[in-house]
């Protein structure tokens, strides 16, 4: 088995290094992850500049650009073998609800499922450590989740407590939920020419996060498993979309 690693913390970030040595034992890997953190970097790719590949030690590369960056190169030739799974993580933090918008960690993933193969991101909801564990449970679930799809192109998105061992963890299959948008005004500060300047506020809480959702599992202790899709067609408009639209322009 052949998989690919990726990231949107950067190449040195434990929870990568975590997520390696967990899978190195039964895959044959290749870690191809931002050369800094590109955390909220989404699904951009770099377009208007080239990009450059390090290799910082055996199987590993850096990449100064964004984690879909990273993938891309990695499955369009940036050395002669080709993964059967992309996985990424594990990153510092949750990725629940809406959040998987914006995530880079989620990102290159998706890049990995836009490129035909099963992928999985993996997220440690609580910061303050963990990853040895995390990363135990996270390489017990690639099978399963690679086994669900068919082994055919899938996507999942997997956030873990911080548990004490991997025999406590409880798995739940999930939905997304959703956050409320009020939580994340913008920032105002004054630079030192007196202009000013604005950070985006932090992350909204949760309102939509009853039983079923990931924010849900993960307030409980458990293991939110969540099967993704790309199609962000609203299939259920279609029908009444075209019956209004039959007249022709207004």
């Amino acid at each position: 088995m052949n998989i690919l690693i990726s990231n949107d913390d950067g190449w040195l970030a434990p929870g990568i290094a975590a997520l390696a040595s967990a899978v190195k034992p039964f895959a044959s890997i290749k870690v191809v992850a931002p050369e800094n953190n590109r955390s909220a970097a989404s699904n951009s790719l770099t377009l208007l500049r080239p990009l450059r590949a390090i290799k910082q030690k055996p199987d590993w590369y850096s990449v100064d650009g964004t984690p879909a960056d990273c993938v891309n190169l990695a499955l369009n030739g940036l050395f002669d073998w080709s993964p059967d799974i992309v996985i990424s993580g594990i990153n510092a933090g949750p990725n629940l609800g809406d959040d998987v918008v914006y995530s880079g960690t989620v990102a290159a993933a998706m890049e990995g499922y836009f490129h035909d193969l099963p992928s999985i991101a993996f997220s440690l909801a609580d910061v303050s450590g963990g990853y040895e564990v995390a990363a135990e449970i996270a390489a017990g679930l690639i099978k399963p989740c690679v086994d669900d799809g068919g082994g055919q192109a899938s996507m999942v998105n997997i956030n873990l407590p911080n548990l004490s061992s991997a025999n406590a963890a409880k798995l739940t299959v999930t939905r997304l939920g959703l956050r409320s948008r009020a939580g994340a005004r913008r920032i105002e500060q004054t630079d030192p020419r007196g202009e000013k300047i604005y950070w985006i506020g932090p992350v909204g809480t949760p309102q939509n996060a009853g039983e079923g959702t990931d924010f849900h599992a993960i307030d409980n202790g458990e293991v939110s498993i969540t099967p993704l899709s790309y199609d962000m067609t609203s299939h259920d408009r279609i029908a009444s979309l075209t019956q209004k639209l039959s007249g022709g322009v207004v």
